[in-house]
């Protein structure tokens, strides 16, 4: 069984940092693409960044030039580090194969809320 467990958010104020972190379990992690979702108040989960196993990286408009995603095969971690934070990037944030479908199993997420 897949379990994914993230970490690492917070409140922060427009323009601020944080580093979101996602362990996962299962044998097949280095060789599957990652990716990080979020979901914001009233509107459906979207994919923000995907990691490949070679490490080719992916972003969202939204995002791009500010989060950079990494991962660490080794320790079957995945990470988001989100600079120059606005508030439209309040949202709980998801990491999850990057072919997962909605009904696949998702871990709790973690919130992220930009305010000042």
């Amino acid at each position: 069984q897949v379990q994914l467990v993230e970490s690492g958010g917070g409140l922060v104020q427009p323009g601020g940092s944080l580093r979101l972190s996602c362990a996962a379990s299962g044998s097949r992690f280095s060789i599957v693409a990652m990716g990080w979702y979020r979901r914001a108040p009233g509107k459906q989960r979207e994919l923000v960044a995907y990691i490949t196993s070679g490490g080719s990286r992916n972003y969202a408009d939204s995002v791009r030039g500010r989060f950079t995603i990494s991962r660490d095969n080794a320790k079957n971690m995945v990470y988001l580090q989100m600079n120059s934070l606005k508030p439209e990037d309040t949202a709980v944030y998801y990491c999850n194969r990057k072919s997962a479908a909605a009904d696949d199993y998702w871990g709790q997420g973690t919130q992220v809320t930009v305010s000042s």
